[in-house]
């Protein structure tokens, strides 16, 4: 478990051309940053923002703006608002990927029943799960607080790993000799 050390950044963006704001702005999230207000965010301090961090300020500077980072050591109950507002975040990313490993899982299942068993159709299915790991370690990266929806998620992956393996050996049954 991280300690109660936390980072907050202010980023100022002209909003014209917009397109290094929204850069910025996708980089902050797909780092795990938490909107506070406009042009502040909240990260945990850990080493595993670092490198993201500084793609976020490299593109700062690209759009001519200006980027302050303040280590933060909230007093009264500041340390359990940062950690709720994160934990909120990384709780809705987590309902977001069992739900859509859910969704995979259905759609293993009625391929088997309507057994359409082809190569093309597996293919699809384990770019799909591909797509559900690459995400599911991302996911791991940010969630620094260790939450317990992550075991659930991991859970959820090896359940659509033995659908998609299921699937598999049903399709080389119907296909191959």
């Amino acid at each position: 478990m991280i300690d109660e050390r936390w980072l907050l950044i202010l980023v100022q963006v002209p909003a014209q051309p917009s397109r290094h704001r929204v850069a910025v702005w996708r980089e902050l999230r797909r780092i795990g940053a938490v909107p506070l207000s406009p042009g502040t965010w909240l990260l945990p301090a850990h080493p595993a923002f670092d490198e993201g961090l500084a793609r976020a300020e490299a593109l700062v500077a690209k759009g001519d703006g200006s980027w302050t980072l303040v280590d933060a050591a909230p007093r009264d109950h500041g340390p359990a608002a940062f950690r709720s507002a994160y934990e909120a975040a990384r709780l809705e990313e987590w309902q977001e990927f069992t739900a859509d490993c859910g969704k995979f899982e259905q759609e293993i299942a009625k391929e088997i029943s309507r057994e359409k068993f082809t190569f093309a159709e597996l293919e699809e299915e384990e770019q799909s799960l591909e797509r559900l790991r690459r995400w599911y370690r991302e996911l791991k990266t940010r969630d620094v607080l260790r939450l317990p929806q992550a075991g659930d998620a991991a859970e959820h992956l090896a359940r659509c790993v033995d659908a998609l393996e299921s699937y598999a050996s049903l399709v080389y049954d119907a296909t191959l000799p």
